[in-house]
């Protein structure tokens, strides 16, 4: 199946988000998240939860609690960020069936929908979070600092 738009990609921003603003040593909250990527935060639970239990992030619990990667940056390959989000959609019921029938589907769109998820696999496994990191900051984007500044006089 080629890699859907909707969960894999919110599983990647969650996990970018989590590397550009808490890293190993901080935490970011679920609703900070929620909030930063406009989304539900009821809706983004049960893939925090798979992140957590794939061992991609690690869960904080307290005051100062959240999310922090589960590992350095640099060894966490989108491949395995998006085949967590996939494998959690294969587990939940759906509402619509495997799609169109008949033999130009079965002998000659399902045979190229497979290369193209190949294709898009193997792309997947050269990058890691530590790569989209290095593009946002190509974009322009700062990090924001471990540690508020402070001035004592």
């Amino acid at each position: 199946m080629l890699i859907r738009r909707d969960r894999a990609m919110v599983a990647v921003t969650i996990m970018l988000d989590v590397a550009f603003h808490a890293g190993r040593t901080g935490t970011v909250s679920a609703s900070d998240l929620a909030e930063r990527l406009g989304l539900a935060r009821r809706g983004m639970e049960p893939l925090l939860q798979a992140l957590s239990r794939a061992e991609l992030l690690d869960s904080v619990r307290g005051p100062r609690g959240g999310y922090r990667l589960g590992r350095p940056r640099r060894d966490i390959l989108l491949s395995e960020v998006v085949a967590v989000a996939v494998a959690l959609g294969n587990a939940e019921p759906s509402d619509s069936g495997d799609g169109p029938g008949g033999d130009l589907q079965a002998k000659v769109v399902d045979p190229v929908w497979d290369e193209l998820d190949r294709v898009a696999r193997a792309a997947l496994q050269t990058l890691s979070l530590d790569d989209l990191i290095k593009r946002a900051g190509q974009a322009g984007m700062r990090r924001p600092s471990e540690e508020p500044i402070s001035f004592a006089i």
